[in-house]
């Protein structure tokens, strides 16, 4: 990446700033690549730091970039689709299900999740939280958190459901006894909460994307999934058929 003093430019310095360096990406650096540090580049470009960083982060966003623990900020591999489109999805653990169970526990609700749930649910009910992780190429691209209140698994406290994820696996073969009527969705963006960034290797604050579902069943909601996606990894398209399809990047190298 050679010296480029920036000119005067009618648009902010850091977007033309982010530019260039998306361009220098393409050219002279191969995927997983290490980036100089940020006083370097701020000398090799003539900015600020602080300009720097306003760039750094927009690629980051826009997956270009990936900030590391421990490594610092490398190239971004290329894409690949991951479906969540809600025609291929019955419930949660159905065959064909990508996801993971890791853990189950009692909790209340958030409030914006007791909202969502049945009119006559006691915001100070607990339910039951699966927890569950997405890995595609060896690589976390998602978090979910699933609250299924008692009304919608009844036989669960005569079966014997040991904790962790024997006992999410317990709630969601349950979860599968009911006939669904039918789900809706919503995206929003988002930065990852402490445990999320923990579980998809991120960094606390990062950019993601929030994912929220509800399932209905028997004319209320049965359950409510909240799911979490990284955004320097993973893109929405939106088919003809109203799919969303989330991409995120693989592991393979380009050639330098």
């Amino acid at each position: 990446m050679g010296t480029t003093q920036l000119e005067t430019v009618p648009e902010p310095k850091y977007w033309h700033l982010k530019t260039v360096l998306s361009e220098a990406l393409d050219s002279d650096f191969a995927v997983g690549e290490i980036l100089p540090n940020e006083r370097e580049l701020a000398s090799r470009f003539g900015v600020a730091r602080a300009t720097l960083r306003q760039a750094l982060e927009q690629l980051e966003l826009e997956g270009r970039l990936q900030r590391r623990r421990g490594v610092g900020t490398t190239v971004a591999p290329p894409r690949v689709g991951v479906d969540v489109g809600t025609s291929r999805h019955g419930w949660p653990g159905a065959a064909g299900d990508a996801w993971q169970p890791v853990d189950c526990t009692s909790a209340v609700p958030p409030v914006a999740v007791a909202r969502m749930l049945d009119e006559d649910f006691d915001a100070e009910d607990e339910v039951h939280v699966v927890r569950r992780i997405r890995v595609t190429n060896g690589q976390p691209v998602a978090a979910e958190l699933l609250y299924v209140p008692d009304a919608s698994v009844p036989d669960l406290a005569a079966i014997e459901a040991p904790s962790g994820a024997a006992r999410a696996r317990s709630v969601l073969r349950e979860l599968q006894r009911l006939a669904m009527d039918g789900q809706d969705r919503a995206v929003e963006l988002g930065s990852a909460r402490a445990d999320d960034a923990k579980e998809l290797d991120r960094l606390p604050g990062a950019p993601v994307l929030v994912v929220t579902t509800r399932y209905f069943a028997e004319g209320r909601t049965a359950a409510v999934s909240v799911a979490t996606y990284r955004a320097d990894t993973c893109r929405l398209t939106f088919g003809d058929s109203g799919d969303v399809e989330v991409s995120h990047h693989t592991q393979e190298r380009r050639a330098s």
